[in-house]
């Protein structure tokens, strides 16, 4: 994705997610999946990849509120996801 030149800079970052086992983070990529497309902005875009046992997002904004956004949305995800097997396994 290019970004714009209306800012004098650009913001490029990884946020990596840990998990115990491999199983935990397939069921989190398949969780976080169908929201990754609704990351994407024209200020903003995100990726997703599976690592052993992380999930990894690359976050490319073009401005801080964009980027912003951006983590709180996969902090967000990633509260969700949590929660979802917090409560699966009571």
């Amino acid at each position: 994705m290019s970004m714009s030149n209306k800012s004098i800079f650009s913001i490029k970052s990884e946020v990596q997610l840990q998990f115990n086992n491999s199983q935990l983070r397939d069921m989190a990529y398949n969780s976080f999946l169908p929201e990754i497309k609704k990351l994407q902005t024209k200020r903003s875009n995100v990726t997703m990849e599976k690592r052993d046992n992380s999930l990894l997002f690359d976050i490319e904004s073009t401005d801080i509120t964009a980027f912003r956004a951006s983590i709180s949305d996969i902090i967000s995800l990633g509260k969700i996801v949590e929660s979802t097997f917090k409560l699966s396994n009571h």
